[in-house]
C-alpha cells in the first residue's frame, strides 16, 4: 500500500466567487495537511449555450442562470492574488478546465499540473490539448465508460503526458452504496497506470475504505460550511473532517509498516525475555 497518498482539496466553486472565501478555503486546505487545493475554470458562453444563459435562476447575484455563473467565476486579478497566495502559504494550486479558452488562461500561470473533470473526459480535441501541454494530469472517469477512459488514456500516452486516473462517481452527494471502489483495482489491472479517488459522498468512510485500495491520489470537496449555497457544499468536507480525514489516513499508513517476515522491535525483546523466561529454563 502507498504511504505517500496525494491530498488534493477539491475548492470547486465553493468560493461562490468571494476571495476572502477561497483564502480561508486555503488557509484549511494547509492547517490539515493538504498537498494542493483545486478550482474549476469556465467560460460560460463556450461551456452553456445563450438559451441557458437566458434562463431564469434565483441566486445572490441575480435572477439568471448567466448570473450566477458568472459570479462563481474568478477573474485574472483574482488568480494572480489566489496563485500568489498560495505560493506564500506553500501549498500547490491547480484547476479543472472546462474549455479551450480557460486552458489557455490558466496557462498563463505555469502551474505543474491540470485536471479533466469527468464531463471534459469525452472530448477528444480538448484532451489532446492538455496532453500536448505534457503537465502531470489527474484524469477523472465519473459518467464515463470503458471505452471514453480506455480513449483517454490512449490519447496522454500518445503525447507522453504522465497521468493519474480518479475513480469518481459524478453524483452530490454520492450514495454509499454506488461507490463501487474495486473499480479502482480493476482500472490498474486494465490500464496499468497510478488510480486515485474522487469523493463526492458525505462523510469518511468510503475515503477510508479507498485508501485500502492503494490509491495515489485522494480529491475531496471542502467548504468553509456545508449549509452555505452551491450544489457542491452537501458533498464537502469541513475543516474538523478535512483534519480527521488526512490524521487518520497518516495513521493507517504508518500502521503499515515494512513487508519483513519475522521482524522483532527492540522493545519487544525485553517482553519476550520475560514471557519466555519459563521456556528457557526448561
Amino acid at each position: 500500500m502507498s504511504t505517500n497518498t496525494y491530498f488534493i482539496a477539491e475548492i470547486g466553486i465553493n468560493h461562490n466567487g468571494d476571495l476572502n472565501i477561497a483564502k480561508q478555503l486555503i488557509d484549511n486546505a494547509k492547517k490539515s495537511n493538504f498537498n494542493a487545493v483545486k478550482f474549476q475554470k469556465r467560460d460560460i458562453d463556450l461551456v452553456y449555450t445563450k438559451e441557458f444563459l437566458d434562463s431564469p435562476r434565483e441566486s445572490p447575484w441575480g435572477t439568471t442562470q448567466r448570473d450566477q455563473k458568472n459570479g462563481l467565476e474568478f477573474s485574472e486579478d483574482d488568480y494572480n492574488e489566489i496563485d500568489n497566495y498560495c505560493k506564500n502559504k506553500e501549498i500547490e494550486w491547480f484547476a479543472s478546465a472546462w474549455d479551450l479558452n480557460s486552458l489557455k488562461f490558466l496557462d498563463k500561470f505555469n502551474l505543474s499540473k491540470n485536471k479533466i473533470a469527468s464531463a471534459m473526459i469525452v472530448d477528444t480535441d480538448f484532451l489532446f490539448e492538455v496532453a500536448k501541454r505534457k503537465k502531470y494530469t489527474y484524469i477523472s472517469t465519473g459518467m464515463s465508460t470503458e471505452q471514453d477512459i480506455a480513449t483517454a488514456v490512449e490519447i496522454f500516452k500518445k503525447n507522453d503526458c504522465d497521468f493519474e486516473l480518479m475513480h469518481c462517481i459524478s453524483t452530490y452527494p454520492m450514495k454509499t452504496e454506488h461507490a463501487n471502489l474495486l473499480t479502482i483495482p480493476a482500472l490498474k489491472k486494465r490500464f496499468k497506470c497510478k488510480v486515485g479517488y474522487s469523493g463526492h459522498e458525505s462523510g469518511l468512510a468510503v475515503s477510508y475504505a479507498a485508501i485500502g485500495h492503494d490509491i495515489s491520489s485522494l480529491e475531496r470537496h471542502i467548504t468553509l460550511d456545508r449549509s452555505m449555497y452551491g450544489s457542491d457544499q452537501s458533498a464537502s468536507l469541513e475543516l474538523r473532517g478535512m483534519i480527521e480525514l488526512t490524521g487518520t489516513i497518516k495513521k493507517m499508513q504508518d500502521a503499515l509498516g515494512e513487508d519483513k517476515l519475522g521482524y522483532i522491535f527492540p522493545e519487544e525483546l525485553e517482553i519476550a525475555k520475560k514471557l519466555r523466561e519459563h521456556i528457557k529454563s526448561k
